[in-house]
């Protein structure tokens, strides 16, 4: 699995990942937002998981050109809250056909929800400690959505899309 993300004898394929105290105070508080756009609906009141997955997509979009900390952490916040909202999304879809028809709470409700609410649990943790690393300086990998992750930003393909930017000119006839 090390050398799916690069890895090969502990070195990075030539990558030197940022040091904490290299990586500027805006880009610390930036990277940490990203995993605060899981309160987005909570701040409504609201019950609409979707919400803050939008306001998760808004906000990789906007910075993600910032640096490749900010949009490492930014894009591993995004992608790891997909499945969190389909879920959220299922258990409020099957709850209100509940109401509708009829109110008998079956059991595969109830282990629907009872997964629902350990998922939300288990991610706000995580989103909680990817906070707190990204304000640090520091790097945390999601299972699964940390390798991706990192190789968007920091992968074999990474430099190849910061060499196609080239240099700022002027526009043409200047």
């Amino acid at each position: 699995m090390s050398d799916w993300i690069g890895l090969k004898n502990g070195k990075h394929d030539g990558i030197t990942l940022p040091q904490p105290h290299e990586i500027s105070s805006r880009e610390k508080e930036d990277a940490m937002g990203s995993y605060l756009m899981m309160f987005a609906a909570w701040g409504f009141g609201l019950p609409l998981p979707f919400i803050s997955l939008i306001a998760s997509i808004i906000y990789y979009y906007l910075n993600k050109n910032d640096s490749r900390f900010v949009g490492f952490h930014a894009f591993q916040a995004l992608i790891s809250q997909i499945p969190i909202a389909f879920l959220n999304a299922g258990a409020i879809f099957w709850l209100l056909i509940l109401l509708i028809r009829e109110f008998k709470i079956w059991q595969g409700f109830l282990l629907y929800m009872i997964l629902t609410v350990g998922m939300n649990i288990v991610y706000l943790v995580f989103s909680i400690i990817g906070a707190v690393k990204a304000r640090k300086g520091q790097f945390y990998y999601f299972y699964f959505f940390g390798n991706i992750a990192f190789l968007r930003f920091y992968g074999p393909n990474a430099e190849k899309k910061e060499e196609k930017t080239g240099p700022n000119l002027p526009p043409r006839g200047f």
